[in-house]
């Protein structure tokens, strides 16, 4: 049962993410650039927290498929993988002003970075956050919920493409010409060039204090999931 309640709870989660994401420019049209993060924001956080607590306390639900967290290195190896998925799940082209609203929220179209790598890195962070946490539990509940989340940002490639072609139909298809869905294929086939120097910003920084932070979190999270009562 908790398997198709999770992915419930996923199809609520893209219902408001990318519902909201496509009716944005109505929206800002409505309540302002500001006002529509703030709304965009609230509702995805109202969806996602409970989201998250079923999640970690029905995690080991189901048939254990396999149980490899004894082995030696994989301890080691998920948590390269996880501190991988945030450097695209968190890459240093957000606008953390924007995000909060704080400063105007605008869309940017990148070609530097880690966009250079691939155009939609949080799919590729959603990925490898996956596989490495299915990995680790080894579930079918977590089979079925990483399925859904990879499913999730699979659409959202297709659906971020439409939308920047429809907001930039001359700038977005010399983007597009130039990256790739795919992890350094633009790389190798000389559309791209992988600069390093590209990624020596603050921001990711950030992203190995909040990898830090989250992974020493982790024992409190399970605990508060415990409590929720469902």
């Amino acid at each position: 049962m908790s398997h198709g309640i999770i992915l419930g709870w996923l199809l609520g989660f893209a219902l408001v993410h990318s519902g909201l994401a496509a009716l944005r420019p109505r929206g800002e049209k409505l309540l302002g650039a500001r006002g529509y993060r703030v709304l965009f924001a609230s509702a995805s956080l109202l969806v996602v927290v409970p989201l998250l607590g079923y999640f970690l306390k029905h995690r080991y639900d189901g048939v254990q498929l396999w149980q490899v967290q004894d082995v030696p290195g994989v301890r080691e190896c998920v948590l390269v993988l996880t501190v991988i998925s945030f450097l695209f799940l968190f890459p240093a082209t957000f606008n953390l002003g924007e995000i909060s609203a704080i400063q105007k929220p605008q869309i940017h179209l990148y070609s530097e970075g880690i966009i250079r790598i691939c155009r939609h890195p949080q799919m590729v962070g959603q990925i490898i956050w996956c596989i490495a946490h299915t990995l680790w539990i080894g579930s079918s509940f977590m089979v079925v919920t990483s399925l859904g989340l990879i499913a999730h940002h699979l659409f959202g490639v297709w659906h971020g493409d439409r939308r920047w072609a429809a907001r930039y139909p001359e700038a977005f298809p010399a983007l597009k010409a130039s990256t790739s869905v795919i992890p350094f294929l633009a790389i190798i086939q000389g559309k791209q060039k992988l600069i390093l120097r590209e990624f020596l910003r603050p921001a990711y920084a950030g992203v190995a204090v909040f990898v830090i932070a989250v992974y020493w979190l982790h024992p409190q999270m399970w605990l508060w999931a415990e409590k929720i009562p469902w």
